[in-house]
């Protein structure tokens, strides 16, 4: 075994939940004597800590990854205490309380464990076997508090006020670390309530904003299966704004049917187009404008012509016109949409390489052309831009 102060080191880390157990005097009072018997206490001690936590992590999603992976049936806490060690290990890890990588060393404890059980002449506990099972009882279970899963009546609470306090670090972290079926279960619920129009408006807009919060913590797998139950309700037809801004904020717009996403940009552009670009339908610019930002942008946008049609119509709103005369009596050199002008330039600021190459060529397009050719003043607008867009 280790030093006695690695020993000591190790068990120290033991949470006190277990140290008030007394396992620790148990363990330390059998390693000079029966190292084997140490490392079987503490790997019972940690099975047992597995089914406290599966229990507390919630047997609803335990029953859920029960059915999932064909183990036997798993609706109350008396049924987690039934199932045998094996099946306590493997349901741990589908309900996402370890990792595959800590599934698998507590598999190999196991086995080392049912060998120390049945030692005779063939086969002795090795110095190895010992502290493997010694390190990653502690480390992978004994040392960990127990995580109270976040529910879905967790996160109705919190978008149904009317001033509601956004994940803080510890929401996010507890996001972070429930298994797949309840971020799914989250994300679809938000989803589902960001794109119903019974819903208030403010529990709608909560409702985005908390899908922007937590995106950055939600798995690939779970983003992909909220991608097919939007497709599903998308279909065949041009995906729509709601349907845009919500798969925007869950981060997963790039998951849906290009052909759906190139008619939503499309149609855009044909709006953006009825409105002009001129600076007196800086009003309706303000309409407009918010909506490309809210959808991320024209990352989504794969079609080439219609991301060149939509910057050409961002250049000329943003560049503007040959200034004159104010009602106020004060002389501008470019009269151009205040309102546009800075939504504009985030979006540019935001823009992948794509999109400013394609930015960076609109100085060759004829109608850009001659409108930077109409003033000084336009053209350095352009410049600055450019400039925004940095290198490519």
């Amino acid at each position: 075994m280790p030093a006695p102060t690695s020993v000591d080191a190790f068990l120290s880390q033991i949470r006190p939940q277990w140290q008030a157990k007394s396992l620790i005097e148990r363990v330390q009072r059998l390693l000079p004597v029966d190292p084997s018997s140490a490392c079987q206490r503490l790997l019972n001690a940690a099975l047992h800590d597995l089914r406290e936590k599966i229990v507390i992590a919630g047997l609803d999603i335990a029953k859920q990854a029960a059915e999932l992976h064909q183990f036997p049936t798993v609706s109350k806490a008396e049924d987690v205490e039934n199932l045998s060690n094996n099946r306590v290990i493997d349901l741990s890890y589908r309900m996402g309380l370890l990792t595959r990588a800590e599934w698998r060393r507590l598999k190999r404890c196991y086995e080392i464990r049912r060998d120390l059980e049945h030692e005779d002449d063939e086969y002795e506990a090795e110095l190895e076997d010992c502290v493997y099972i010694f390190k990653t009882c502690i480390d992978v279970v004994l040392s960990r508090d127990p995580v109270e899963l976040l529910k879905v009546t967790d996160v109705k609470q919190v978008i149904e006020q009317a001033v509601p306090q956004f994940p803080e670090e510890q929401f996010l972290e507890d996001y972070r670390n429930a298994p797949e079926p309840r971020q799914q279960e989250i994300t679809l619920f938000l989803v589902s309530t960001a794109l119903n129009p019974d819903r208030p408006d403010v529990v709608r807009c909560n409702a985005v904003e908390m899908l922007k919060n937590l995106k950055s913590a939600t798995r690939d797998t779970v983003k992909i299966e909220v991608a097919k139950y939007l497709q599903q309700k998308v279909g065949r037809a041009v995906v729509d704004v709601a349907t845009m801004k919500v798969s925007h904020a869950a981060g997963v717009a790039a998951y849906l049917k290009r052909s759906g996403r190139t008619g939503y940009f499309a149609d855009l552009e044909k709006r953006l187009k009825g409105v002009g670009h001129a600076w007196r339908k800086f009003e309706q610019h303000s309409d407009l404008l918010p909506e490309l930002e809210d959808v991320g942008g024209l990352q989504y946008c794969e079609d080439d012509d219609t991301t060149t049609d939509i910057l050409r119509w961002l250049v000329l709103c943003y560049v503007g016109e040959p200034g004159g005369m104010t009602r106020y009596g004060f002389r501008r050199e470019v009269f151009f949409s205040d309102a546009a002008a800075p939504i504009i330039k985030r979006l540019i600021q935001q823009s992948r390489p794509r999109e400013l190459e394609i930015l960076k060529s609109l100085h060759k397009d004829q109608v850009v052309k001659a409108a930077l050719s109409s003033s000084k003043a336009i053209a350095q607008r352009y410049e600055d831009l450019v400039d925004l867009a940095g290198d490519v």
